[in-house]
């Protein structure tokens, strides 16, 4: 059965190799964004470790993909072979490579799993980036029915980025229209309206490179048999560098 829901982003800063040393030093300011940003994504995971030992990612990429806890994969490509794995064997297997291509919503999954829970097995799907709105929620709602059949609890991951056109320095540049979209967004993903996100505009999010699109859909989709909309637990809110980002706690049917 479905246990418990987090949604994170998938920033490489939270990686703490990937970043300059001044933050990963001991005494590092507590206040700076890299920090903040990855103490919340951490006691997410930790959370959802604490509810179960088995997890399903929800992602976006290039393309639909399926992973299974079988699967390795390396920071190389943002600065850094800092190798993740999607289970204890995976991280064990002294034998292939890490696969270079592995999405990064995957990658970070993969990290926050070996940093809260070692022992944890996680299997991820990824959608394509112009996958319907319809198709996410499918996505979303099959997911949860295979999940309830389960007698044992199970938690899902959502990795997702909201807007990356916030400001002049932000990834995708600066769109006057991006503030207004990502605070509707946040809202939304705030009180669990599992009706606004399914209602975002797949072009409009392309356009204002909300990459997190499919996968937000997909975690409306995922509560859409509850009857009230889930009890959400908002851990983390803001753009430090000019791309949304949202962490926060799921729980269905408004329990507590």
């Amino acid at each position: 059965m479905l246990s418990i829901a987090a949604l994170v982003p998938s920033p490489p800063i939270l990686v703490p190799e990937l970043v300059g040393a001044a933050s990963r030093a001991p005494g590092a300011d507590p206040d700076d964004p890299p920090a903040v940003l990855r103490a919340a994504v951490s006691a997410a995971g930790a959370t959802l470790a604490g509810a179960a030992r088995h997890w399903t990612v929800l992602g976006s990429g290039d393309a639909d993909q399926v992973f299974g806890p079988d699967a390795r994969g390396t920071f190389r490509g943002y600065g850094l072979d800092v190798r993740v794995g999607l289970s204890p064997d995976a991280v064990a297997d002294s034998g292939a490579g890490p696969d270079p291509e592995l999405p990064l919503s995957v990658l970070i999954a993969g990290w926050l799993r070996g940093q809260v829970g070692p022992d944890i097995s996680v299997r991820a799907r990824v959608l394509a980036a112009d996958t319907s709105a319809e198709r996410c929620a499918r996505a979303g709602a099959d997911l949860r029915a295979e999940l309830d059949a389960a007698d044992e609890p199970h938690a899902v991951l959502v990795v997702a980025d909201g807007a990356a056109t916030l400001s002049l320095k932000a990834p995708g540049y600066l769109d006057d229209r991006a503030a207004g979209s990502q605070q509707a967004l946040d809202l939304a993903l705030d009180a669990g309206d599992r009706a606004a996100l399914l209602a975002l505009d797949p072009a409009l999010c392309a356009e204002l490179s909300i990459a997190g699109r499919p996968a937000f859909q997909a975690l409306a989709g995922l509560f859409a048999a509850d009857s009230v909309d889930p009890s959400v637990d908002t851990l983390y809110r803001d753009a430090p560098y000019g791309v949304g980002y949202h962490v926060s706690l799921w729980r269905p049917g408004g329990a507590g």
